[in-house]
């Protein structure tokens, strides 16, 4: 055996965690036959409700997304952290079915939700247009019975002062026939003294309807939790030696805010759990990286209790006894030769529609028309993709004939409309290009003068943005070899646990993405600018 074919071999009997790094978290996980699918949430990104495939649980490819059309899901105006919260893909009777939730509102104790239905009979498409279930609350998922019933389960809202917002998880039938929601709807569980139940799935094995639920928030109180019933409709036992899985009080461990599971099943009855977590930079601090997916083995003795081996997150797993089956490795550097942009790039706010972003109108060249300001939730133009590792880098080159200052085109590090940083080509004042850096923390603009550069004649300008840890630095290139600005700017302010923000006991903000990478064009003049991005590398350092 070479020893190419020993690592390989190696690796397919470990299963290495996260197995989705970067922003990729709310897994749903279905096996169809011997293709393993996870599902993941994108708030305010298209394309909508993230996919990856996968052979043998340990190596994985993005396929893109599915909600990659304002039919499906229009995400104009959404707010930061709001839009597509956890999927739930399912599969029955020849035919996919993906449920998701558009979460419009945080304020005041509301959340004004409402869940879609698409189906599709491929998992590459075309996708149906969507039936929309009810608005009642969120993390809505499909239950496919033994005796053909379908039902839809979800968290049950309740807005009301004084009262619990997360009120239990409620079932109500859907009919696959009718494409529609029928009879009432029944709460079957109130979770936990833990609360904060959440991110339902029903499962059916041993004789038992097994409820797995999130429950505890999203942070660092996350956990899974099991409750079972020998009928649909409970009463449902929670399982007395406690969670599932969970790192509460574990600050030690590797992997944080344990949570969110779904499983599956092999084909030669091996368990599995999919779930979020986070790596901090420091002891239960900020998550650059955002909210992530991980993989555990469960151990499910024939009468008992699923069991995840410590109840806590493994940075390493065994693998299930499947032949291993690598993918071939995604290229460094995009040179935008596909007349569509690859499954790694996500765009904010809008689909990567022609009439603002355009593959053919250069040959291998990315053109991005202006949007809006950073701020703008209509018709930003930004191209991004997640920031996967703590030292990495986007490199790109561009072209770009600012008439003005209003006309900005360069490359970002980004995680809202709040908290970003900028290096940028403009038009000063007096005539020449520059380029200029600018950084937002919690919307405040901070500007770096002392750090203006003068283009000239310079028609090619290579950018690059570089994660070095907990900083952020930016270089560029005007012909003779790259040079740093002298600055060293706060990644951190990049994160989840920087972008939440509570008043008065009530999230006036909330972070549920991660950091990005990203090429971004404005154009606040409307006055039809573009820039051309010659290519993009991404590197892991």
């Amino acid at each position: 055996m070479s020893t190419e074919t020993a690592d390989v071999a190696t690796a397919a009997r470990s299963i290495r965690n996260p197995v989705l790094p970067g922003f990729h978290p709310d897994p749903s996980i279905l096996r169809v036959g011997t293709d393993y699918y996870l599902a993941t949430s994108t708030f305010e990104w298209y394309p909508g409700v993230r996919l990856h495939h996968s052979r043998d649980l340990v190596h994985w490819r993005p396929l893109g997304g599915i909600i990659t059309e304002r039919r499906l899901l229009d995400l104009r105006g959404c707010g930061d952290s709001n839009g597509v919260w956890a999927p739930d893909l399912s599969h029955h009777d020849g035919e996919f079915l993906l449920v998701y939730s558009d979460v419009a509102s945080f304020a005041s104790g509301y959340w004004d939700p409402q869940n879609y239905l698409v189906t599709a009979p491929d998992i590459a498409g075309p996708w149906s247009d969507p039936v929309k279930l009810h608005g009642r609350g969120f993390d809505a998922s499909l239950f496919h019975d033994d005796d053909g019933t379908s039902w839809l389960l979800s968290m049950s809202a309740d807005w009301r002062p004084g009262r619990d917002r997360f009120a239990g998880i409620e079932i109500q039938r859907y009919d696959r026939s009718r494409r529609r929601l029928v009879g009432r709807p029944r709460t079957i569980f109130t979770g936990t003294p833990v609360g904060l139940t959440e991110g339902p799935r029903l499962y059916r094995h041993d004789g038992w309807y097994w409820l797995v639920t999130a429950e505890g928030g999203t942070s660092w109180e996350h956990q899974v939790t099991v409750a079972r019933s020998r009928e649909l409709f409970g009463p449902y036992e929670v399982d007395p030696a406690g969670p599932l899985l969970t790192s509460v009080g574990r600050p030690d461990l590797r992997l944080q805010k344990a949570g969110h599971g779904s499983l599956v099943r092999t084909p030669g009855g091996e368990w599995y759990l999919a779930h979020l977590v986070g790596r901090p930079y420091t002891p239960l601090g900020n998550c650059v990286l955002g909210r992530e997916t991980a993989i555990q083995r469960v151990e499910w003795a024939p009468g008992g209790w699923p069991r995840v081996p410590g109840g806590v997150p493994a940075d390493e797993v065994v693998a299930p006894d499947l032949p291993a089956h690598p993918w071939p490795a995604e290229p460094a550097t995009d040179h935008f030769d596909d007349d569509r942009l690859g499954p790694c790039w996500s765009t904010l706010r809008r689909p990567a529609d022609p009439d603002w972003l355009d593959l053919r109108a250069r040959p291998s060249h990315l053109r991005i028309y202006g949007g809006q300001s950073p701020v703008g939730r209509q018709t930003p133009s930004l191209v991004a993709r997640r920031v996967e590792a703590t030292h990495c880098s986007l490199e790109t080159v561009v072209e770009f004939d600012p008439l003005d200052h209003r006309h900005l085109a360069g490359i970002t590090a980004y995680y809202n409309t709040l908290n970003w940083h900028y290096l940028y080509l403009t038009r000063s004042d007096d005539g020449p290009m520059v380029l200029e850096l600018l950084s937002a923390d919690s919307g405040r603009r901070r500007p770096y003068p002392d750090l203006t550069v003068e283009v000239g004649d310079t028609r090619r300008v290579g950018l690059r943005a570089v994660f070095d840890g907990p900083v952020v630095r930016f270089g560029y290139d005007l012909g003779a070899g790259w040079r740093e600005l002298p600055t060293a700017l706060d990644a951190t302010i990049l994160s989840d646990e920087h972008a939440a923000l509570i008043i008065d006991g009530e999230p006036a903000a909330w972070g549920f993405t991660g950091a990005f990478l990203g090429l971004w064009v404005q154009d606040l003049g409307n006055d039809g600018v573009h820039a051309d991005f010659d290519h993009a590398t991404y590197l892991e350092h």
